[in-house]
């Protein structure tokens, strides 16, 4: 028997049911960043467990699809979006993170402009979607869990881990401040410096310094001059830049 019959051999012996196999889940966080803070798109549980509480749209891997195909598919269903960047993120494995079963979850995030994700909750109002601003309790890149807070300032309930989840892309994207351009989804194509500064403070949470945060993004590289100016803002408008190299997001 040759080496390809023995395999096929195993194969069509081979039991999958001798081993546990754990659920997989593939979530996916949208961010935005407006009013100088950071705000993730979140969907109401309708089901137990946790029914009631704020989760990060999610769906369980179907059998026959690959990660990035479900965080697709969580995107047309949950939100109503297509072609939209997604990374991603980390995966979360904690064996009770699920009292159902055993879940390992395969999590993405997203960054979007913030008037788009307005628009996908007043249209899918039905479905008991929000955007939450995000309270987190750390700073820099220390990393952990960030709270979600209503219009009124108010503490949401979260599911499972998501805490976590949405702590863990609040820190993926502080890190990448500093060598990608980040506010590439989140700004229009052309842009003031001020505009990508306000972008900047929102997701480190703390003001910066003006003059030398200009110095930094164009000593970098990361953006260039499009040879206009605003319009309608004063006596003085402010020049326009955009993205140098957008692929690098």
């Amino acid at each position: 028997m040759s080496p390809g019959d023995e395999e096929q051999a195993y194969l069509a012996a081979y039991d999958a049911s001798i081993f546990p196999r754990p659920s997989v889940a593939v979530d996916v966080v949208l961010l935005t960043v407006r009013n100088g803070g950071i705000w993730a798109l979140l969907a109401r549980r309708a089901d137990h467990p946790h029914r009631g509480r704020w989760a990060v749209p999610g769906s369980f891997l179907r059998i026959d699809e690959s990660l990035d195909a479900a965080a697709s598919r969580v995107l047309a269903a949950k939100a109503g979006l297509a072609d939209i960047f997604t990374e991603q993120l980390y995966t979360f494995g904690a064996p009770d993170r699920d009292p159902r079963t055993r879940v390992v979850a395969v999590a993405y995030y997203a960054l979007v402009e913030p008037s788009r994700l307005d628009r996908v909750v007043s249209a899918r109002e039905a479905v008991d979607l929000r955007l939450a601003r995000l309270s987190v309790p750390w700073p820099g890149e220390t990393g952990g869990s960030v709270g979600a807070l209503d219009d009124e300032g108010r503490e949401l309930g979260l599911a499972f881990d998501h805490a976590e989840i949405l702590g863990m892309a609040v820190k993926r994207i502080r890190g990448k401040l500093d060598y990608a351009p980040i506010g590439f989804e989140l700004l229009p194509d052309a842009f003031s410096l001020r505009d990508l500064r306000f972008v900047h403070e929102a997701i480190l949470g703390r003001a910066l310094n003006k003059d030398s945060f200009r110095r930094r993004i164009i000593d970098r590289g990361l953006v260039v001059p499009t040879g206009r100016r605003a319009a309608g803002v004063g006596h003085r408008p402010p020049e326009l830049y955009r993205f140098a190299d957008r692929s690098a997001t």
